[in-house]
């Protein structure tokens, strides 16, 4: 008997130790990989700095706490004081995040310097077969405001959410090729500098031929990859109104082999183009909103094609490659 418990006790701490082992293996790999993110160059590849790093949550979790993090992607640099990310052990595919604002935002090209913040925040990443299933970052109290000169109000909104799920039936796993459906939805917006109060919008999207894997996403030039496999953003719809102004907008686009978009959107409006009038001249404004109708409604469609933009088919403007 006593024989048995002595190697009971044995074969518990045997796994005890494993478990202990293969916990502090796993946070000192992940903690090489965020280090690693730190000697990127910043211009092919986005630079993650965390003035403190911490890695808990044993024994059953991986919490990873980054303080300070500074990010620089070409001329822009992102400053945020605290992030969090964690995942049970036994369900690393499932992410839940947060972060603290206010996050600073300044670009070295243009001298732009702005600042976000937030009331309350939450994000959640789960992944099957390293495709993503379900992304969401959900945010209250959201400020947008100029650093530049004095603390000026961009926008602000009560409550903002964006979503991203997977769109299985048009997986393609043998090219590795997947599909999102896209969601933002930002309700009660204000925004002072063009007279916008109270406006409720909402955006639906839909983008194809994706790497399926996002262990791949960034090994090749994105645009390009994604524009040779034919991929394409379906704007399934674009809704904004603030009670006496309303606008509706879809469409299609793609990317053609030099980089330009090409295809078209759809806008119908009510109310917009009075809105806008002191920021956008004519004949810019009809050129983009279309004339009315007879019950006052607005409605155009914008072409894309070998590097410019017509209303109808009358040119407007030209566009830069993408890539």
């Amino acid at each position: 008997m006593k024989k048995r418990i002595i190697i009971l006790g044995s074969l518990v701490l045997f796994v005890v130790l494993a478990w202990i082992g293969a916990w502090l293996f796993i946070a000192g790999q992940l903690r090489q990989q965020i280090e690693l993110q730190a000697l990127a160059d910043g211009e092919t590849a986005p630079q993650l700095v965390c003035g403190s790093l911490d890695i808990g949550g044993f024994p059953f979790r991986l919490d990873v706490e980054c303080a300070s993090a500074s990010l620089v992607s070409g001329d822009l640099l992102v400053e945020i004081p605290y992030m969090r990310a964690s995942a049970m052990v036994y369900r690393p595919n499932h992410l839940l995040g947060a972060a603290t604002g206010p996050v600073a935002i300044s670009d070295a090209f243009t001298g732009t310097r702005q600042e976000v913040n937030w009331t309350g925040s939450e994000a959640s990443l789960r992944l099957e077969n390293w495709r993503i299933a379900r992304l969401s970052i959900v945010a209250d109290g959201v400020t947008w405001t100029d650093q530049l000169f004095g603390d000026t109000l961009i926008a602000e909104a009560n409550h903002v959410e964006a979503h991203l799920l997977d769109m299985p039936e048009m997986h393609d796993a043998e090219a590795g090729r997947a599909a999102l459906a896209g969601y933002l939805r930002a309700e009660a917006v204000s925004a002072p500098g063009i007279d916008m109060d109270n406006l409720d919008a909402e955006i639906e999207l839909e983008v194809t031929a994706l790497p399926d894997d996002i262990r791949n996403w960034g090994a090749v030039p994105f645009l390009p990859d994604w524009q040779q496999a034919g991929g394409r953003l379906r704007i399934v719809g674009i809704r904004a109104s603030d009670g006496s102004a309303d606008l509706n907008a879809s469409g299609e686009l793609t990317l053609d082999a030099q980089g330009y978009p090409t295809g078209s959107i759809s806008i119908d409006s009510a109310g917009v183009a009075e809105r806008i009038a002191p920021y956008l001249e004519e004949p810019w404004r009809t050129l983009v909103l279309g004339v009315p109708g007879q019950d006052g409604r607005h409605s155009n469609q914008l072409n894309f094609a070998a590097g410019g933009m017509s209303s109808g088919l009358v040119p407007i403007a030209a566009l830069a490659p993408l890539f």
